[in-house]
């Protein structure tokens, strides 16, 4: 296998659903700077892992995105949340699910990968 280096690539995903046309430019918007922030953050010195976070992160902060403060309520009319992050470099993992109270969950999973032995913490235990 070759070690050649390529160029960085940042891929964002909004969401897998027919976008209504009245939410299609929010949704671009918030792609596109998703897409700018991880860059900003490979520009100034940090690397993928910290691209990724940031750039998720940003997406959580929008409320048209279903994640974070977009999150849709579950039938109880409470937000529970899942996140994951992974790096590459290693493949160390950290995931939370049914998170609640928290505003960004793929900064709590990047935490529960750097500072922790579990690979997954649920429920209150990742509270």
């Amino acid at each position: 296998m070759s070690s050649k280096l390529t160029a960085p690539v940042l891929v964002v995903h909004g969401g897998a659903w027919k976008i209504p046309d009245s939410e299609r430019a929010a949704y671009e918007s918030g792609i596109l700077a998703a897409i700018e922030k991880g860059w900003l953050v490979l520009n100034e010195g940090g690397n993928a892992l910290d691209a990724v976070e940031s750039a998720v992160a940003l997406m959580e902060d929008d409320p048209v995105f279903d994640a974070g403060r977009g999150s849709i309520l579950n039938l109880d009319g409470s937000i529970e949340m899942d996140a994951s992050i992974m790096d590459g470099r290693n493949l160390a993992a950290g995931a939370v699910a049914v998170l609640r109270n928290f505003a960004n969950p793929v900064r709590i999973a990047r935490c529960v990968m750097e500072k922790t032995e579990h690979v997954l913490l649920a429920g209150q235990g990742c509270e």
